[in-house]
């Protein structure tokens, strides 16, 4: 029942989605963004802020060109979610690129810690992203992501506040080949290199880090990155 109730809930806001889009189109038509995005509040919650979901992630406040390269993956087959990908498959880049715009500029919504993880899995997850393995040629999750694990502007998102089924499921989509960036695909290739337990420690250390009310992603990183990343290139 629970998996019904949820492909109606998605096949209702994909409809709603493709009939905001068109009728944003019409001249003089009053649609406001947060009317015309009620569709993405259906799992991401109210102005992108999902709060204790175990899968659906906050999308808030994350950097603009991440959440716009996200949509545009998600139309064009690099992301692999059949609804997703129907709710996009009719909208522009101008439209995907005006809703990366709007959850960027909301204010995050504060998450629940994980509390599931065993010790070892928590001082695995720990070491792997802070220090990597340079051994694999596996760098540390910090060097790309922020030393505070909050994404950096405007291309790289924040791995706090995220639940940890949906952190295993997404590292695990980019070691099977299921999700994909635009070439060269890092963390696809850092994903290959990991364990299927590695991926559990380290979604289950991210998951039970406390993410403050005003984190913001930073601006910068202070040393280059440690692999070229196709997705956040100018």
């Amino acid at each position: 029942m629970r998996c019904l109730s949820t492909v109606t809930r998605w096949l209702a806001a994909g409809l709603l989605l493709i009939g905001s889009a068109a009728r944003a189109a019409e001249p003089g038509t009053a649609d406001p963004m947060t009317e015309r995005l009620a569709a993405c509040a259906a799992c991401h919650g109210s102005e992108g802020r999902t709060v204790g979901d175990t899968y659906y992630p906050s999308i808030a406040g994350k950097p603009a060109r991440y959440l716009y390269a996200q949509l545009v993956n998600f139309r064009d087959g690099r992301r692999q979610h059949t609804i997703m990908a129907a709710m996009l498959a009719n909208l522009s880049d101008r439209y995907l690129g005006e809703i990366a715009t709007f959850y960027a500029r909301q204010p995050h919504a504060a998450q629940p810690v994980f509390d599931g993880a065993t010790a070892e899995q928590l001082a695995t997850g720990e070491r792997l992203t802070r220090q990597g393995d340079p051994a694999r040629k596996i760098p540390p999750c910090q060097a790309c992501h922020g030393e505070a694990l909050t994404g950096v502007e405007p291309a790289i998102p924040g791995l706090r506040g995220l639940p940890v089924r949906y952190l295993d499921a997404q590292i695990s989509a980019w070691k099977q080949g299921a999700r994909r960036a635009t070439a060269p695909d890092c963390m696809g290739q850092i994903a290959k290199a990991l364990t299927g337990a590695e991926i559990t420690a380290i979604s289950a250390w991210l998951a039970s880090q406390p993410y403050a009310p005003d984190a913001r992603p930073a601006t910068s990183l202070p040393a280059p990155l440690p692999l070229d990343c196709g997705g956040v290139l100018p």
